[in-house]
């Protein structure tokens, strides 16, 4: 029988570091009130070998991807940004003795290194004492470290001292500020780097500095390639919405390049395919939780036969399948391609060019609003009523960048209304399709009827609230 490789396990990391070399004299943890014992574990002796790209690229993004020997927790780590003083650790078991990378922790900052190699950037041999902050009933609240720290880079050794401390099986923050405190009092101040390896590369290799922009669409892009990383990495671990906050995402960007002076056609191209490829899976979930609502909803009576296995469990093997042939797109260097090549579009100065236009992506939402009036009543207006969800989408998000506040709003009022019905016509289209296939199958088809006209009633909703919503557009425009 083939061997199973180990699966990683995640823990989120909550800590604070201090430098001590100044320090003078041991932190003091005696009279907080929910530590009632410190308990000195034994002296540990960690050895550590960082890996990175020869750019540091997971460095430039906050992440640290080590195997360590020694202390209790030895093993591959790969830690990720997970908000102010909080980090979510990857880990796997050391393995044999290879320093190759495992593919799993590769496989998580794939959006990143790409189809770089990784390779050991640093090593760091600490010296640690610890000391564990315990509560009357045994918990283990903190940890306290003191660690003596020997890193090279290179050619460059570095030595110093650094006080960690740690929520363990707490999730106290005052705790932690009022522990902060001691290590202040004691001469500790705070760390000038989030991370040792973080300051050994900082000596040997400073990195660039990044390009400043007085453009409010440069900045939003630059954000929002930011946050297309980090998307990346949930949807791989398949994290609740990651699907539609990374479709989200890819069709911000797209919306803000096209308003530049001489957007790159490939570019938009890619991130046109990126959202449509993600659609198929984010489709599926949106419909899988729409029919589960909704016959949750129904009277026992009125759902007949299988209609549950059809709708719901049906859309959900969807999605499976559209996330798998997403994230096997996200594995191609074509992916990597657009990744560099919006990369490049954050290191590059805004062109100078025409700033994007209010009144232009205004006017367009107002053309597609007037085709829609007058295809009412034909066979092409639930189209064009997509239509003016595209504008008034790419007006929000033009909005948004620029600060207008009001008109972002409004915008999204629109949006959101037509989005609503959007999802209400291709749910139509789908529940025929289905019905056919159960009628086929000599399956009760009623309730696949009663679905149809909900979808049907919240479509014309939809459509009964687009004037006023168009109206408080036009007043936010002015």
């Amino acid at each position: 029988m083939a061997k199973r490789k180990s699966e990683p396990t995640r823990h989120i990391e909550v800590e604070l570091k201090f430098d001590a070399e100044n320090a003078e004299v041991a932190p003091s943890f005696d009279g907080l009130s929910s530590v009632t014992h410190v308990e000195f574990a034994p002296t540990q002796h960690l050895d550590a070998v960082y890996f990175d790209t020869a750019d540091h690229d997971l460095a430039r993004h906050r992440i640290t991807l080590r195997r360590r020997t020694g202390g209790e927790d030895a093993g591959w780590h790969l830690k990720l940004p997970a908000g102010p003083d909080a980090r979510t650790e990857v880990r796997l078991p050391l393995g044999d003795e290879s320093a190759e990378v495992p593919e799993q922790l590769r496989d998580v900052v794939l959006a990143v290194v790409r189809d770089r190699p990784l390779g050991p950037v640093a090593r760091i041999a600490t010296t640690r004492g610890v000391q564990l902050l315990r509560s009357a009933d045994g918990a283990v609240l903190a940890e306290f470290c003191d660690d003596q720290v020997v890193a090279t880079a290179g050619d460059v050794e570095q030595r110093w001292r650094e006080w960690e401390l740690e929520l363990v099986e707490s999730d106290d923050r005052e705790l932690l500020d009022r522990l902060s405190r001691r290590l202040l009092d004691a001469g500790a101040t705070p760390a000038g780097h989030g991370s040792k390896l973080a300051r050994v590369l900082d000596a040997a290799s400073p990195p660039p500095e990044p390009v400043e922009s007085d453009d409010p669409i440069h900045r939003a892009v630059t954000e929002l390639i930011g946050e297309l990383i980090t998307w990346d990495r949930a949807v791989r671990s398949d994290t609740d919405d990651a699907v539609h906050q990374m479709r989200v995402t890819t069709r911000k960007l797209r919306s803000l390049l096209k308003e530049d002076s001489d957007p790159d056609e490939w570019i938009l191209d890619e991130l046109r395919q990126l959202a449509a490829l993600l659609g198929v899976a984010r489709d599926a979930e949106v419909l899988a939780q729409k029919y589960d609502d909704a016959l949750n909803d129904l009277p026992a009576d009125l759902v007949r036969g299988p209609v549950r296995e059809r709708l719901v469990d049906g859309a959900r093997k969807r999605y499976e399948t559209g996330l798998r042939r997403a994230i096997a797109a996200m594995r191609t260097p074509r992916y990597f391609r657009l990744l560099d090549a919006l990369e490049q579009v954050v290191t590059t100065p805004p062109s100078g060019g025409e700033a994007a236009s209010l009144d232009s992506a205004y006017k367009r939402v107002r053309k597609a609003a007037k085709t829609a009036k007058a295809q009412a009543d034909s066979p092409d207006r639930d189209e064009a009523l997509h239509r003016i969800r595209k504008g008034a989408k790419r007006l929000r998000y033009t909005a948004a960048a620029t600060g207008e506040r009001k008109v972002s709003e409004a915008a999204k009022t629109i949006q959101s209304l037509l989005g609503d019905h959007q999802d209400a016509t291709v749910s139509r289209t789908h529940l025929l399709a289905q019905a056919e296939a159960a009628h086929l199958a000599d399956e009760d088809t009623f309730t696949y009827g009663v679905l149809h006209q909900r979808e049907e009633e919240l479509a014309q909703r939809c459509r009964d609230q687009l004037d006023s919503a168009l109206k408080a557009l036009r007043k936010a425009m002015k």
